[in-house]
């Protein structure tokens, strides 16, 4: 029979805490690299002991969280990191509702159609469709960007205070791929104009090709939750975006709770 353990011999809080902070850290490195990455690779990147990472990693293998790739022992996410993600998709109203919405957007346009939010100090797509069109602008879903490279970041920052947004963006993260850098004044102007016309365009910031449409989905608060956007050729004429946010504003409006 085994031995029950008793609360002296459970591991200190800390330790637990520690355990699952290194979990978290492999999780967030993976999805950083968007590739499998050799254990020792992972442990020299989170500066954490081999021994550690190797137990850690073993027993996300067993629980099909990781996977190897290789015989070299490369991880990446494993078969239940899918069930987990589709489960909550399916479950989750907000994603099932404009997973929908992403759907006829899409159709109905010429656009890429996408449903965005913050996550941590960076933005993130949370799902994309693809337009008609030939010419198609993607983003990868769950890279972070910095948010004053978007149209969204403007809408999703706009119940904090200037102080806060301050206190949230790297200094860095005002440089934009063109190696232009917004001033951070201007970016708080932007956030204030976005947050009393309940919409964002903004042209060739993260792409010098690119113009984006991005309206508000509100929680029962007021806040914006997350955004539905448009992603179009920066040519693309003002009847035209005109047009498209008023289809994108509609949308958003339906998936936002009622205040």
């Amino acid at each position: 029979m085994s031995k029950a353990v008793t609360k002296a011999e459970a591991p200190p809080a800390s330790e637990r805490q520690s355990g699952v902070d290194r979990v978290v850290d492999i999780f967030e490195e993976l999805l950083r690299s968007r590739a499998p990455v050799r254990v020792g690779e992972l442990a020299r990147r989170l500066g954490a002991p081999r021994s550690t990472l190797y137990n850690l990693v073993n027993r996300l293998v067993a629980a099909d969280l990781l996977e190897t790739t290789d015989e070299d022992g490369a991880v990446f996410f494993g078969r239940a990191i899918q069930l987990y993600g589709a489960a909550y998709a399916q479950t989750n109203p907000l994603q099932r509702r404009a997973g929908e919405a992403l759907d006829r957007l899409a159709a109905e346009t010429d656009a890429t159609a996408q449903l965005c939010a913050l996550r941590g100090n960076k933005y993130v797509v949370l799902d994309s469709r693809n337009g008609r069109g030939l010419f198609r602008i993607t983003a990868d879903v769950g890279v972070p960007v910095p948010l004053p490279w978007t149209a969204s970041g403007r809408l999703l920052l706009g119940h904090l205070s200037p102080g806060d947004i301050t206190a949230l963006i790297p200094p860095e993260d005002y440089r934009l791929p063109d190696g232009r850098t917004l001033a951070p004044e201007s970016f708080l102007a932007d956030v204030a104009r976005a947050r009393e016309d309940g919409h964002c365009v903004t042209l060739g910031l993260s792409d010098r090709f690119t113009c984006c449409l991005a309206a508000p989905v509100r929680d029962a608060r007021g806040r914006t939750a997350a955004t539905l956007c448009f992603v179009v050729p920066v040519d693309r004429d003002e009847g035209e975006r005109r047009g498209l946010l008023d289809r994108l504003r509609a949308a958003a409006d339906a998936l936002s709770d009622p205040a």
